[in-house]
């Protein structure tokens, strides 16, 4: 992690609205587009080159072999987060979200059931149907004041587990309240696995996003336990915003869990890009220097959306989050019960501004909006001033 650390160039917004991506072609240019989880940054300069490299090169074939990238990911483990990982225990996928799908299928039965936390990502509602299972929520703690984080209900998940339920997706650090669940929770929660017989899959492609580094740990580096009990899915896309190039890697380090992805189907790794395997294991391997740059920047961010939420839209509440770019905004202390599950609907109409409901997010999130905050200060305000609009009209 280099001392010499880039300037993050935050495109314009006549500039965005120039992209092609679902971002800024699923609304109506007057809509400012809040909710989806791409950064409105330049990419860093060494993935550029690399993909303006492979053009240059005609070089637009399948992906086959890429050592470099195991290699790659094995140093930037280590130097983050002070995981030991074996090059040969990265495995690739298309995206997070199809290699939860492919090793979920392999455990779990349709019409069985499968633990999840929400309020959480709501894909993995959508995973859970595409394999013919069902969700058990097994919802999180809520913060119990204002700043505190929300926490694993250990009790609960340990009910769940002895009620019979073999699979459960955590999402760590959690999408989309940025919380970071403490070291004694994780390993309670591999115990716990251990002792019922449950794999964890466990959601990590917002782990290089973090403000304070020695607050997290990999549920794999936990203990013994947890390297038995779990599988780690991760990926460079979330963290150096290049989402539509397709590649996540998978980590497993314990025979059994070895054994569970030999199981899965060879063309998993072809059907990942090319393009996103160079430009992932550029990333981790080059672009440190740049991510670092991209937290200190969130990190003004989101202490500015805080300012923000206090100076201009009262009876709102927002806790700043331990990683990612989300701000979760809790609206129920402003909407009436008929508004709140409308959310997203009223404020496209009366403020123009498109943000993603939370009660897409599970029963917990009704209330809440959440908005991505990985923008400049000038749209970010720009947001805020649009959601007070909408709320002083509904």
């Amino acid at each position: 992690m280099s001392a010499q650390r880039p300037e993050i160039k935050v495109a314009a917004l006549q500039h965005l609205q120039k992209r092609k991506s679902e971002k800024w072609r699923a609304f109506s240019r007057e809509i400012l587009p809040m909710p989806f989880a791409v950064m409105d940054f330049e990419l860093a300069e060494p993935i550029k080159d690399a993909i303006t490299q492979l053009i240059q090169d005609s070089d637009a074939g399948y992906l086959g072999e890429i050592p470099e990238l195991g290699e790659n990911f094995s140093r930037f483990a280590s130097n983050r987060w002070g995981w030991s990982v074996a090059p040969k225990e990265v495995r690739i996928a298309p995206d997070v979200g199809v290699a939860v799908i492919e090793v979920a299928r392999l455990i779990a039965k349709p019409g069985e059931k499968i633990i999840i936390n929400t309020p959480v990502y709501y894909n993995f509602f959508n995973w859970i149907a595409e394999i013919h299972s069902l969700p058990l929520d097994l919802p999180l703690l809520p913060p119990k004041s204002p700043g505190d984080p929300y926490r694993l209900d250990l009790n609960l998940i340990e009910s769940g587990y002895r009620d019979g339920a073999k699979l459960h997706i955590l999402c760590h650090p959690h999408n989309p309240v940025g919380s970071i669940y403490p070291d004694e929770d994780l390993h309670q929660l591999a115990e716990l696995a251990g002792t019922y017989g449950v794999t964890i899959l466990s959601d990590e492609i917002h782990s290089p996003l973090i403000y304070e580094a020695e607050r997290y740990r990999p549920f794999l580096s936990i203990s013994d336990t947890a390297r038995d009990v779990g599988i780690s899915f991760v990926s460079a896309t979330k963290a150096f915003s290049f989402a539509g190039l397709k590649c996540a890697q998978i980590v497993a380090q314990s025979e059994r869990s070895e054994a569970i992805l030999n199981r899965l189907p060879h063309a998993l790794h072809s059907r990942a890009s090319l393009y996103g395997a160079i430009a992932s294991s550029v990333a981790y391997g080059q672009c440190e220097p740049w991510l670092d740059a991209v937290i200190g920047y969130l990190d003004g961010a989101r202490h500015l959306l805080a300012t923000l939420v206090s100076a201009k839209l009262p009876g709102v509440i927002y806790c700043k989050p331990d990683a990612g770019y989300f701000g979760w905004l809790d609206l129920r202390n402003v909407l009436k019960e008929g508004e709140i599950d409308d959310v997203s609907n009223l404020m496209i109409e009366h403020g123009k501004i498109a943000v993603a409901s939370g009660a897409l997010y599970g029963p917990g999130g009704r209330g809440f909006i959440r908005i991505n905050f990985a923008t400049s200060s000038e749209i970010l305000e720009d947001a805020i001033d649009r959601i007070a609009a909408a709320l002083s009209q509904i």
